[in-house]
């Protein structure tokens, strides 16, 4: 049966009250004319009674009340396998049974934490990947196995400083940190030299500034694709001279038949086709060599209107803008060889040369050179392989030109992009940083 705990304190109250009277009411019998002793001797019978009573009733809830205080202190410190029982059927029967409710979930959630967190220890501990987590002062706070086998011969890092790590490690990784961006380094020499990828990312934790350093060893996935970049180079050269070779072998032998005959006539045409071809074959590995050796670019500030009266000589083009007031810093020559491998395609895509068209502008601290026409643009195949060297759609392509625009912008600090245009055709943007040119 539920009471609850108004009618509980109720029902006490009305029964000292009762008893009260009673008591009072005897003592008004055996001592009549005699109130204040009738009082006293009243309130000496009641009052202890009722300090007793009550005084048991309350130890019992402050009894709960200290319980509770410690459950909330224990849930505090992350320990939450205690519970409470009350056993009477009011009010605080449901207050307890809430906390204990509240405890079931708190014990859930932080079993369920614990396995997600071992669970991602698992992971990070087992990756590939040698992770470091670095507080500011340079304190290292956690270092996964491979990074450990990396850095410390397999021995803990957490409480050591990452310079005094660094400075037992290969140069390259020092040279690596002391960059403060994201890149390739190399360590060790011939059979022993690895090569690695160093990316980092700062954020705050508990107030104070992070650092997380990845390092991943690409040294087999980089030889994975040398040899298949190697095998693809192999087959396209391969296959450009036997495509020359051959005709080349084949006119070489018609021509000295017909020296052997006397019948001279032919020759011109025939030494005209084998020239043409040998041209074709020495531009074909001019290109591929000057790609191969693409030197670092040598940036210097660079006049717009010199600049593309100097690309008009050489390639035509409309031009979409008023050039910028402002000088560009590049290499020149570089942007050159980059726009005219770009308008050349624009003008074998099929697009009229009148529809060929060229963009600059300057915005948000990046330099955007846009190279249009109006040719049949690339489907989305061709668009994702399209910056791919050695990749071409057309017959007699190398696959040179766009792949050597991709390597002058990324040179410069930059990329290309290739998008489709609305009504037809491509763009390709150049897109650099702006760059002081002091």
């Amino acid at each position: 049966m539920r009471l609850s705990l108004l009618t509980r304190w109720t029902a006490l109250i009305v029964t000292l009250l009762v008893l009260g009277i009673v008591i009072a009411l005897l003592l008004a019998h055996f001592l009549p004319g005699q109130p204040l002793l009738v009082l006293a001797g009243t309130l000496l019978c009641v009052l202890p009674v009722a300090v007793i009573t009550i005084r048991a009733q309350l130890q019992a809830m402050l009894s709960l009340f200290r319980a509770l205080s410690g459950t909330v202190a224990s849930y505090q410190d992350g320990d939450f396998g205690f519970s409470l029982r009350w056993p009477q059927n009011d009010e605080l029967a449901d207050l307890v049974a809430a906390h204990n409710a509240l405890g079931d979930v708190l014990r859930k959630q932080r079993l369920d934490l614990v396995q997600r967190e071992l669970l991602l220890d698992t992971m990070v501990q087992n990756t590939p990947v040698a992770m470091l987590l670095v507080a500011e002062g340079s304190a290292i706070v956690y270092a996964n196995l491979a990074a450990r086998q990396l850095l410390h011969h397999g021995r803990r890092l957490e409480g050591h400083h990452l310079a005094d790590i660094v400075q037992q490690a290969a140069p390259a990784l020092a040279e690596a940190l002391a960059r403060r961006n994201d890149g390739l380094f190399t360590s060790g020499e011939g059979e022993q030299e690895e090569v690695y990828h160093l990316a980092r990312r700062s954020f705050s934790l508990n107030g104070r500034k992070h650092e997380l350093l990845l390092l991943r060893q690409l040294t087999l996935e980089l030889r994975r694709q040398e040899v298949q970049t190697w095998k693809k180079v192999i087959r396209v050269i391969s296959h450009e001279l036997n495509n020359s070779l051959a005709p080349l072998a084949s006119l070489a032998h018609s021509g000295a038949e017909l020296v052997r005959r006397g019948q001279t006539e032919r020759l011109p045409q025939i030494l005209a086709t084998i020239e043409e071809r040998t041209r074709h074959l020495e531009t074909f590995i001019l290109g591929y060599a000057r790609f191969a050796k693409l030197p670092a670019p040598r940036l210097a500030p660079c006049e717009w209107q010199p600049f593309l009266d100097s690309l008009a000589s050489q390639a035509a083009f409309a031009l979409d803008c008023v050039p910028p007031a402002q000088a560009a810093v590049f290499d020149a020559a570089q942007m050159q060889q980059a726009l005219l491998n770009l308008l050349k395609n624009a003008l074998e895509s099929g697009s009229r040369q009148e529809h060929i068209g060229l963009h600059v502008s300057q915005a948000q601290g990046q330099l955007r050179i846009e190279v249009r026409d109006r040719g049949p643009g690339m489907s989305g195949a061709v668009l994702e392989n399209a910056l791919v060297p050695f990749y071409s759609t057309k017959r007699s392509g190398t696959g040179l030109g766009l792949a050597l625009a991709r390597e002058i912008a990324e040179a410069h600090g930059g990329r290309i992009t290739l998008a489709n245009r609305e009504g037809g055709g491509l763009a390709v943007t150049l897109i650099l940083p702006l760059l002081d040119r002091n």
